[in-house]
């Protein structure tokens, strides 16, 4: 029987939650102003999103980062996909382009 790696368990992660965020801290008590934003965005348009806070687990917060080739957090995943970090997800906000994506991919966005 095969070892489950740190990689695999993100990947499950990934695969089952429509929208996952990977940031420090929680939603309710970010750890940095990158996440916190992050957070307030999805809050913004209504998202229902889980998150996974990489400062209680020092190979998870290394792994995301190897597994999706990214080398900061937060790390925003929609079904399965790689989104970006802070600066992607506030341009795509901003440009109305991320509520698009979402829908698109069939989250609802209340706002």
């Amino acid at each position: 029987m095969s070892e489950i790696t740190i990689l695999d368990e993100i990947k499950n992660a990934v695969d089952s939650t429509d929208v996952l965020l990977f940031m420090k801290g929680s939603p309710q008590f970010p750890q940095c102003g990158f996440s916190s934003t992050v957070c307030q965005i999805l809050n913004q348009l209504g998202i229902e999103f889980k998150s996974v806070d990489v400062l209680q687990n020092a190979e998870v917060r290394d792994g995301i980062k190897q597994f999706s080739s990214w080398p900061t957090i937060p790390q925003l995943y929609v079904k399965g996909e790689f989104l970006g970090g802070c600066d992607i997800v506030r341009e795509m906000y901003e440009s109305g382009e991320l509520a698009d994506f979402l829908t698109g991919k069939g989250v609802a966005v209340s706002a």
